[in-house]
């Protein structure tokens, strides 16, 4: 990771602390401060130092092992934290987010997609994985502060319309995430094996399927939960 210019690895820091701060304030935002929202204060901070220990010390760098390091300790636990607070703290927290904040969050990811185009550029991602190659989530990127400005600043776009949004930038995420698991040198990789995804492997760029997507993913379930059911008129 020698190959990696300075510059990228603190724009992606600055990045993942600027996104796990947004998360942390909607939490805190929560008017009921109840008790999931309080282990949530406890847990993303902790995940967050946790994920920087184990990646900085090369557990991950390990590729041979089934199921795949980073999966069983990094993308794994996450996405169990995201369906046990659907499972048991829909009403708590889930539905008293602020949608504007759930909305706004995605903006991280034009940083996030410029990060992935520069370590392309050092050899440390497949090209696949960029917006050179058949990434486009810097679309949702792009999109969400008008996404932003035209549901709750000009006018109301019925909530059809920000339903549509998540739903097209959950799609493109999605993308994304399974190229990245086809690309990580593992046993199940499919694709890239000239150039695999090994910067996920190492710190800082750990911390991007284990904090970064697990929080955007959670805000387009969370949104488009909130706009099924009705429940966004409580977070405008």
């Amino acid at each position: 990771m020698d190959q990696v210019p300075a510059f990228v690895s603190a724009v992606f820091m600055i990045t993942a602390f600027v996104t796990v701060g947004i998360f942390l304030y909607a939490v805190r935002s929560i008017e009921d401060d109840p008790g999931a929202a309080k282990i949530l204060l406890f847990l993303v901070p902790f995940w967050l130092i946790f994920q920087f220990v184990i990646s900085s010390g090369g557990f991950y760098v390990n590729t041979t092992s089934f199921p795949p390091r980073l999966f069983l300790l990094g993308v794994f636990p996450a996405l169990l934290l995201i369906l046990g607070l659907f499972v048991f703290a829909r009403e708590t927290v889930v539905s008293a987010l602020s949608l504007k904040i759930l909305t706004i969050i995605h903006v991280i990811r034009i940083p996030v997609e410029l990060t992935l185009s520069w370590l392309a550029t050092a050899g440390v991602v497949p090209e696949i994985m960029t917006f050179h190659g058949t990434n486009f989530d810097i679309v949702s990127g792009l999109t969400a502060p008008v996404a932003f400005y035209f549901t709750f600043q000009r006018t109301k776009f019925s909530r059809y319309a920000l339903l549509f949004w998540n739903l097209a930038a959950l799609g493109l995420v999605l993308n994304i995430v399974i190229t990245a698991i086809l690309c990580i040198p593992s046993p199940i990789q499919k694709l890239a094996f000239d150039q695999p995804n090994v910067a996920v492997l190492y710190f800082p760029y750990a911390w991007l399927p284990t904090i970064i997507v697990p929080i955007v993913l959670f805000a387009h379930f969370a949104s488009i939960y909130q706009l099924l059911t009705g429940r966004e008129t409580k977070t405008l």
